[in-house]
């Protein structure tokens, strides 16, 4: 079946048998790799994206359900010119990833709470991550990330950095 979609505020389409899912799709027929296949049964949220806005899990998902939506990787988070997202740039700043094995799926997730909350607490920060599962930094260094990314998108907001596009 040929799905059109856009993907990082790219038009794509690609022909795929219905039962392939968004991920295997994203990484297989586009070549986006960052969207990270861990269970592969919605549990570890390695391969959180968004789709049209709201986090899924783009193992669970067909592509063909896709169809017309808008997706968003972890690739689309840097700008054009490289550089990098305020979350992006306070998890490596704050030691929020080791093996990096969750982080595209944290990365998104946090995305879609910093969309919604400009100034969420702690406990709310963990409560929004908790879908998505690391095993090796103890979720600190995440949460500090989300923490310091958040004061930096208010800063933007406020006029008093420009910042790259969300």
């Amino acid at each position: 079946m040929k799905v059109r979609f856009t993907v990082n505020g790219a038009a794509v389409e690609v022909d795929v048998e219905p039962r392939r899912t968004l991920a295997d799709a994203l990484r297989e027929d586009l070549h986006l790799t960052g969207t990270h296949l861990g269970c592969e049964h919605g549990v570890c949220g390695a391969c959180t994206v968004l789709v049209d806005g709201e986090p899924a899990r783009a193992c669970l998902m067909l592509a063909v359900q896709a169809d017309g939506m808008s997706v968003s990787t972890v690739e689309g988070m840097a700008g054009d010119d490289g550089t990098l997202h305020p979350l992006q740039k306070a998890f490596g700043e704050c030691g929020g990833l080791q093996c990096g094995f969750c982080t595209p799926g944290m990365l998104m997730s946090a995305l879609d709470l910093l969309h919604r909350e400009e100034n969420p607490s702690r406990e709310h920060i963990r409560e929004e991550l908790s879908g998505t599962i690391c095993r090796c930094t103890g979720y600190m260094g995440i949460v500090d990330a989300v923490e310091q990314a958040a004061a930096e998108l208010r800063g933007f907001q406020e006029g008093a950095v420009v910042g790259p596009e969300q």
